[in-house]
């Protein structure tokens, strides 16, 4: 479930191997160069943890984060 902290979107997601994260991670890189709208993250092993926020704003949440996070959403279900 997403959180709001430090004005960024954040969750940590938890997969069976790096092989499932890494991909995981491809498929939002995807999502996020089409809407033009870039996520923070780290990956280690198995977990990435992802932080969004709009840059061009001064670094808030908005409406553009909100969309992204739903994308993310749909390629973990």
């Amino acid at each position: 479930m997403w959180q709001e902290q430090n004005n960024k979107l954040y969750q940590k997601f938890t997969f069976k191997n790096f092989s499932e994260a890494f991909a995981f991670m491809t498929r939002v890189a995807l999502e996020a160069e089409k809407m033009d709208h870039h996520p923070m993250w780290t990956n280690v092993w198995n977990t990435v943890e992802v932080w969004l926020s709009t840059h061009d704003a001064g670094d808030v949440v908005t409406d553009k984060d909100h969309k992204l996070a739903k994308k993310i959403d749909a390629i973990v279900k």
